[in-house]
């Protein structure tokens, strides 16, 4: 398990409505610092936050925020973007890097980064991985495909950094109530009550969130037969 109370926290895409509630949520639970940080930090109104500029798609941009930020004991994997139709056969060329960059080799750069500052300290620390509901469910073409490669990669890094007493954490989650889902019809998660549930996962030493209804359906769905997943399989049958 991992405290947040005196935790130096480093939070990626903290702009964004996710990130913004990380960042709160991290101070209300007694956070020392904050590393809030995007492409385009912006000001905020606690000495406590500190913006950082962070590319996670630019390997110097990772590099130099280690350099300044080697205290951090969490890091928060939130930054994400995603492709403008769902089809992965309808993305450009420019949308599947973006979303491979972003979505998965950030990430995971950034834990591999941190890794040996976090396992230094003898526990007390974490990573939390922001994946989707989407992981297991294939229909948002290569932001699906990214997401379940990051679970993957989450996996691996929680065996690897288990015996360092690094705790990493994984989050799926459906729709949540950012701009980004603004165009969603379905239900979505206020995100204050999907920080509020990733960070109590943490406290209380848990591997593994799923937030909503539908990431445990999606989380079942793995042991389903394809054709009970993906109904749409079974109509030429």
């Amino acid at each position: 398990m991992t405290s947040l109370n005196g935790a130096v926290v480093l939070v990626t895409g903290a702009n964004g409505g996710i990130g913004t509630h990380f960042v709160r949520e991290a101070l209300a639970r007694g956070a020392a610092k904050v590393y809030a940080t995007a492409r385009s930090p912006r000001e905020w109104d606690d000495d406590r936050v500190i913006p950082l500029a962070l590319d996670v798609t630019d390997p110097g941009s990772i590099d130099a925020v280690v350099a300044q930020a080697s205290d951090v004991t969490v890091l928060i994997n939130n930054a994400g973007t995603a492709p403008s139709t769902p089809g992965i056969l309808t993305h450009t060329a420019e949308e599947i890097r973006s979303n491979v960059e972003t979505n998965f080799l950030g990430p995971l750069f950034l834990a591999r980064a941190f890794a040996p500052a976090l396992s230094a300290k003898g526990g007390n620390t974490a990573i939390i991985d922001m994946h989707s509901a989407l992981s297991w469910f294939a229909v948002m073409g290569i932001y699906s495909a990214t997401k379940a490669a990051l679970w993957s990669a989450t996996n691996s890094l929680r065996l690897e950094l288990q015996p360092a007493g690094v705790q990493v954490v994984g989050v799926h989650v459906g729709w949540v109530d950012t701009p980004m889902a603004a165009g969603a019809t379905d239900p979505k998660l206020d995100p204050a009550l999907l920080v509020t549930q990733v960070f109590d996962a943490t406290e209380a030493g848990e591997h593994e969130v799923l937030a909503d209804e539908t990431s445990v359906q999606a989380r079942a769905g793995l042991s389903a037969p394809l054709e009970v997943v993906y109904p749409q399989l079974a109509l030429g049958e």
